[in-house]
């Protein structure tokens, strides 16, 4: 009995140690890249100019902390990804939903999502800056314009591979198309969904840094462009880390937000590998 308590007792411990192992085998892969970061430029094989060490962009991060340019930087940089992924989300989920269930929406848009899926949009950043100039406004249109093609994407998808049965089910137990829409394919669809928001977020990230290069002023993208005409690679650094990390929190935000939206469904049963 006292082997079987004592073994009792031990379980929670080896739990504890082993998902303690598990976090830092995760997170394994950026110390030993950090490391070798930090060795490296400290070997003299590179000028500081071309690599400077991790602990001085990290000094600069915290120096850009302190002076309050890395909050508002960012701040204007995660309004103008979320602005744009917002918008794209929105108008994405319902021209998806418009041409699975109308003719004519799926007669003029979809060739239009097939030519222009594949497409880079940034290259109409020219045109998008003589219209509508080099502010918030042309840089959330941009943002908006790309992620929107994932969304719709995904939403087709998922859409039209509703099970048929559901479908028929409904239909005999009196379901509308409005109730079969909302009521039956729209929740069904709802993993490929999120899907495609996933897929759009990053990109709504990934634009409005590359809107800031492009057209100046703040934002974590302009402060790059603005370290690099001055020649200072410690800031070009610093806002590389910095994207990083803000791009890697809106993935794991995305995450916890599909598990939470996704209960009910059978991929809550597993872990995610996101």
């Amino acid at each position: 009995m006292a082997s079987v308590a004592g073994l009792t007792g031990e379980l929670p411990r080896y739990g504890a140690l082993r998902s303690a192992a598990w976090g830092f085998a995760r997170i394994g892969s950026i110390v030993a890249l950090a490391v070798a970061w930090e060795v490296f430029a400290r070997s003299g094989a590179v000028t500081p100019f071309m690599l400077p060490p991790l602990s001085a962009v990290l000094a600069r991060i915290w120096n850009d902390l302190l002076g309050g340019d890395l909050m508002l930087n960012t701040a204007l940089s995660l309004y103008r990804a979320l602005a744009g992924f917002a918008i794209g989300a929105v108008f994405g989920i319902g021209l998806g939903m418009a041409i699975c269930r109308n003719a004519l929406a799926r007669w003029f848009f979809d060739p239009i999502i097939s030519v222009g899926f594949p497409m880079p949009k940034i290259a109409f950043l020219p045109v998008v800056m003589l219209w509508l100039g080099v502010y918030d406004v042309s840089k959330i249109t941009m943002i908006a314009v790309e992620a929107i093609f994932p969304v719709v994407t995904a939403t087709t998808v998922g859409i039209r591979g509703v099970e048929r049965e559901l479908l028929w089910s409904a239909r005999n137990m009196g379901a509308g198309e409005r109730e079969l829409l909302w009521q039956i394919a729209l929740p069904a669809s709802l993993p490929q969904i999120i899907t495609g928001l996933q897929v759009a977020l990053p990109i709504a990230l990934i634009v409005a840094i590359v809107t800031e290069m492009f057209m100046g002023g703040y934002g974590l993208g302009g402060a790059m462009n603005t370290a690099a005409r001055f020649a200072d690679s410690r800031g070009v650094f610093a806002g590389i880390v910095e994207i990083a990390v803000l791009g890697y929190a809106l993935v794991k935000i995305m995450s916890f937000i599909r598990r939470r939206l996704l209960l009910w469904h059978q991929e809550a049963l597993t872990p995610s590998t996101v």
